[in-house]
């Protein structure tokens, strides 16, 4: 089965730092395949700006090897990204000056005012309200402009909202599409539907039937190509802040009335507001933190963060678990346990929602043990839903009971290419729906929570604990979970 793709209208999208590797590995084969597709017309048009000099046509054979790299052996891809590139042109502008702003101006304002004009900021967040500014004073805020900011949208609270401050200052907050990729994968999103398109499973989504949630995105790479801007976030920042707070918003929030951009939206700010602090009284037995050591990783030895850093007084963690509640009636005394790190033992990122035990088991112990239900949300890789039931095992001799998965694999029910993050959310900026992306109020409401912690971690002085490269992080981890008699998951279903 393929989903109808409705062809947006032509649009001109100019990518800030469009020789970075954000540009060259995620955005331009996701507008690649939205044309391959049908949904993006010969008549627009793809600027890529950096401060280098560079012509249109070193640009595109730049761009041309990033495809060739990025679509493999596709033949009907690869057939496409030639008259795709003639889509592609480059202008060179140093974001800090004042050079090349008003011939960029000129040629996107020929195309006419009410062509869509998007400006994505994939650049370091200092550069936002530089960037901002000059669009304002060119005069190409107006209209149908729109302008996409990638994380980090600061580094604390204060930051964040002088970040925001300075970008409505140039551009109205419907104008302002504050990413994050993760709200565009297909299983955050089917959570949506499960939970509201089903009469099955909200009824029991309350703290009657729920007994824990997970959420773990776990990478095994290291700092790659981020080592200077890491080093300076750590993990809380660079994933709690954003997209696992997002992805609890999208399991804890009640039912929006309609699914509208600012009703979505106002139930996530809800959840924001409700989780219970962190601060200096709770940290120590709520929060851990970690630093990767030496070990094997996907396969082979590698260095630990300090080694790869070159600074062996490094106090930047690479791994954080928590254990978070969220105050209000739905999930009082439900638990949500989320977890992030680097070169840990697979990359995974999934949603594992664990209900309560049966009140009582009429099965003798010949049966078996009743392991609870669990729904997992698999969001990378092999996207898909489990659902973990009790279930008779085949055969005489008696009756004994099995936990297995009645499993849907989103490439098998759907078949073929099923469209990346960045694919959904780019084509959703140009048609100027915004409910999958961070309105302001949630941005500052995250990072107001996250602050405290921050702050705890400072005043306790104590040192990350170490993990071994490949393993699931510090035993302290384990421990912060097993206190309340429960486990981490692991795919056993």
């Amino acid at each position: 089965m393929t989903a109808h793709l409705a062809p947006v209208a032509p649009f001109d999208l100019v990518i800030f730092g469009g020789t970075g590797d954000l540009a060259l590995r995620k955005l331009l084969p996701a507008l690649l395949r939205r044309y391959a597709d049908g949904q993006i017309s010969h008549d627009s048009r793809i600027y890529g700006v950096a401060r280098q000099a560079e012509s249109d046509t070193s640009y595109r054979a730049t761009v041309g090897a990033a495809l060739a790299r990025a679509v493999g052996d596709d033949p009907v891809l690869q057939a496409r990204i030639a008259s795709f590139l003639e889509l592609v042109a480059y202008r060179t502008i140093d974001a800090t000056g004042d050079a090349g702003w008003a011939e960029l101006a000129a040629e996107l304002l020929a195309h006419g005012e009410a062509r869509v004009r998007v400006f994505y900021l994939s650049t370091s967040p200092q550069l936002f309200v530089a960037i901002c500014k000059h669009l304002r004073d060119t005069g190409l805020n107006g209209g149908n402009a729109r302008v996409v900011l990638e994380k980090p949208i600061g580094h604390d609270l204060t930051s964040a909202a002088a970040i925001n401050d300075a970008v409505g200052s140039a551009f109205t907050e419907n104008q302002i599409f504050r990413i994050d990729h993760y709200l565009g994968k297909e299983t955050v999103q089917n959570l949506l539907a499960l939970r509201f398109a089903n009469a099955l499973f909200e009824p029991l989504w309350n703290a009657g039937r729920i007994d824990h949630v997970q959420i773990t995105v776990a990478e095994t790479v290291g700092l790659e190509q981020r080592a200077s801007y890491y080093d300076g976030a750590g993990a809380l920042r660079d994933m709690v802040q954003n997209h696992l707070l997002q992805l609890l918003c999208m399991v804890a929030m009640e039912p929006p009335a309609a699914l509208h951009a600012d009703a979505v939206r106002d139930e996530k700010l809800k959840v924001l507001r409700a989780l219970r602090p962190i601060t200096g009284d709770n940290a120590a037995v709520a929060t851990v933190r970690g630093q990767y050591r030496a070990g094997a990783a996907s396969g082979k030895a590698v260095a630990g963060y300090l080694d790869e850093l070159g600074n062996r007084d490094s106090r930047t963690e690479t791994f954080v678990a928590l254990k978070v509640e969220v105050d209000n009636w739905r999930w009082a005394g439900v638990p949500f346990y989320l977890r992030t790190g680097k070169r840990l033992a697979e990359r995974v990122s999934e949603i594992v929602v664990t209900f309560r035990e049966v009140p009582h088991s009429i099965f003798d112990e010949s049966a078996g043990r009743i392991t609870p239900n669990q729904l997992v949300l698999r969001l990378q890789p092999d996207e898909g839903v489990k659902l973990g039931l009790m279930l008779k095992e085949p055969g005489p001799g008696g009756l004994r009971l099995r936990h297995v998965p009645l499993d849907m694999s989103f490439a098998e029910a759907f078949g073929g290419h099923q469209p990346e993050a960045y694919e959904r959310l780019l084509m959703d900026v140009v048609r100027g729906n915004p409910t999958l992306f961070m309105r302001r109020d949630e941005v500052e409401a995250a990072w107001r929570w996250i602050d405290p912690i921050l702050s705890a971690w400072k005043d306790i002085r104590e040192a990350p604990k170490p993990y071994t490269a490949g393993s699931w992080g510090p035993s302290a981890a384990v421990a912060l979970i097993e206190r309340d008699g429960r486990t981490w998951h692991e795919d056993t279903l």
